[in-house]
């Protein structure tokens, strides 16, 4: 699929729903955005909630997350019980 993306996009605009399989299973779809999608996408944009300079994604910054007395796993664990 990463060989081809850009004709699986192109489909995809033209309106063709394309499945993602992994391990012959259905794990996403691939859809083309509504034609009207650009206004949300703006007020997005204008509220705060979105941001975009025009270019492309860059690479993102990694975050320090705060310490914790005990693991992920540990918590987890905790939290479904």
């Amino acid at each position: 699929m990463k060989a081809g993306l850009s004709s699986f996009v192109a489909r995809a605009r033209r309106g063709e729903v394309i499945v993602i399989t992994s391990h012959d299973n259905p794990v996403a779809r691939l859809v083309g955005a509504p034609a009207d999608m650009a206004p949300d996408l703006a007020a997005l944009v204008a509220s705060g909630a979105a941001s975009w300079s025009g270019g492309k994604p860059g690479a993102w910054q990694p975050m320090e997350l705060p310490a914790y007395p005990q693991s992920l796993s540990d918590r987890v664990l905790e939290d479904r019980t």
